[in-house]
């Protein structure tokens, strides 16, 4: 038996309607029950919920759960299709921004030892301190139990370790620049010409309290160039990152500059912070009284209200700078401008990670607001490779929030739609077709991205889901068409169908100018 052919409709709905008013079984009426009875007993009557039931018995009995549901841990959080279609739009603009500066492509390991990270941001951040995920140690085969800490302490080298407690030296990343530096030593990046120009996109972790867009697990879009000190590549970094913003058309960003110095001029400015700070210790927060003995440009880093009018009043590194600083800092500016790029000076800004050096900078957006409205940052460091046991080489780059981003994108841009689930949907109706539906989709997958539906859902339910997915094309079949090896090709959008044998399926979807959009053969 064919298929009724059906008229074109002028909407997808529509569409639907029109397909699946031929097909469906209309609505039963209420009947009588033939199933037999005992005497006395009432007729039982079959209901329309009766007539809805599956056809089939799900091969197994749903049972009700006896403990919680387990669900994400906390500060994670899982980024559903919705979402992730922000974020796919965030990271291609990444790729095609590093890649049009002649940025290569790296991934990194997720673990990495705890004194990579230690050495590299500082033992006193907030990051070495509080934030590190740490391994929990695992012995050899056969050692007998070992006691689980759940903070490892730090270990600096401690003789004797050897490769036995190298598990409790790991830890879940928290930044990518130090792991940068790493690869590109031991890689042997630092062998060929210079400088090297590195991008990555990827998640990170830290122990933080969760906040809205502040996560434990956050994606990050990193850029680095490691092997030459000249400020144009600071220069570079920053135009870079800001034509990544301003390519997805997010608006009211500013950019924020400074120069924190180097090992020849910040030693005497600590020494004024020193000076400034210890009279006013008593006015401070337990956290930067401490600060200001054992590493007090961290003192900028500071949210505690009572610190703020304080830390107005501090000196400026700008004004302690040296020579070679000072113009570094001035080309960088001067370059920026050249760039037509507008910034806005500002001698607290140090970010919160030690291995900086001269410039830093940090983008930052007026709708986020409070402590959460950086949506990246980075700048210099020359010291870090030193830091880290290599050769001393300068370096500079950038880590920004694919997380923040993305959240701006759909708040400036709105919603941004996911990409169909599939172009093409394959609907089998009727029993035993999935062998030859899963047949159809092969063929069609060649050319389009193609699902099939093998539940047990009338066509009505099915054309309204592949409606809902925004698929391109139904390709339906029932057994007897499946017997002469056709099917009715349904166009979502105009609502056309025409039969189609299943060698001309690929054809008539291929989206190759010579079959046309949506064009081809049929039966």
């Amino acid at each position: 038996m064919t298929r009724p052919r059906v008229r074109p409709a002028t909407s997808r709905t529509a569409s639907i309607a029109a397909i699946t008013a031929t097909t469906d079984t209309p609505r039963r009426r209420t009947t009588r029950s033939a199933t037999p009875r005992t005497t006395g007993q009432p007729p039982r009557r079959t209901t329309a919920t009766d007539q809805r039931r599956p056809r089939h018995t799900p091969p197994y009995t749903p049972s009700v759960p006896t403990t919680p549901p387990i669900k994400a841990a906390r500060g994670v959080r899982d980024i559903l299709p919705a979402e992730r279609a922000a974020f796919a739009v965030v990271e291609h603009a990444a790729r095609e921004q590093a890649r049009g500066y002649g940025y290569q492509d790296v991934e990194l390991p997720i673990i990495e030892p705890v004194e990579l990270i230690e050495r590299g941001v500082g033992g006193d951040t907030d990051v070495a301190r509080k934030e590190l995920y740490r391994l929990e140690p695992h012995g050899d085969p056969g050692d007998p139990p070992r006691e689980i800490r759940s903070r490892p302490p730090r270990f600096r080298g401690d003789p004797g370790d050897g490769d036995r407690d190298s598990a409790s030296r790991l830890v879940l990343r928290p930044e990518a620049t130090a792991s940068m530096v790493r690869a590109y030593f031991q890689g042997g990046l630092n062998q060929g010409p210079q400088p090297v120009r590195l991008s990555t996109i990827g998640p990170f972790f830290r122990h933080d309290k969760p906040q809205h867009l502040r996560y434990r697990q956050f994606v990050q879009f990193d850029v680095e160039v490691i092997g030459d000190d000249s400020p144009a590549y600071d220069a570079e970094v920053i135009e870079l990152t800001w034509g990544w913003l301003e390519r997805m058309g997010i608006r009211h960003v500013s950019l924020e500059l400074n120069s924190i110095g180097d090992e020849n001029c910040r030693p005497q400015y600590l020494r004024a912070l020193q000076d400034y700070y210890r009279p006013l210790k008593d006015q401070l927060d337990p956290d930067c009284r401490r600060r200001v003995e054992e590493n007090p440009l961290r003192l900028f880093d500071c949210k505690e209200p009572q610190c703020q009018p304080l830390m107005a009043a501090a000196p400026r590194i700008t004004d302690h700078l040296c020579g070679p600083c000072a113009a570094a800092f001035e080309e960088v500016k001067s370059l920026l401008g050249a760039a037509g790029l507008e910034y806005r000076l500002n001698p607290r800004l140090v970010r919160g990670l030690d291995y900086y050096t001269r410039t830093v900078f940090e983008y930052q957006h007026e709708a986020l607001g409070g402590a959460q409205n950086s949506l990246g940052g980075g700048g210099r460091y020359d010291g870090l490779a030193a830091a880290l046991g290599y050769p001393g080489t300068p370096g500079v780059g950038f880590a920004g929030g694919v997380d923040r981003v993305a959240y701006m994108l759909q708040h400036e841009a709105g919603t941004i739609t996911p990409p169909a689930v599939a172009e093409v949907l394959v609907l089998p109706v009727g029993d035993g077709l999935d062998r030859a539906a899963s047949q159809v989709g092969r063929l069609v997958r060649a050319v389009r991205s193609t699902a099939v539906d093998y539940s047990s859902r009338s066509l009505r339910a099915k054309m309204r889901a592949a409606d809902r997915t925004g698929a391109r094309w139904a390709v339906i079949m029932n057994a007897d068409e499946a017997e002469r090896r056709i099917v009715v090709l349904h166009d979502m959008v105009s609502g056309d169908d025409r039969h189609v044998a299943w060698e001309r399926l690929a054809e008539a979807v291929s989206p190759s100018p010579s079959a046309g959009e949506g064009q081809g053969g049929g039966e």
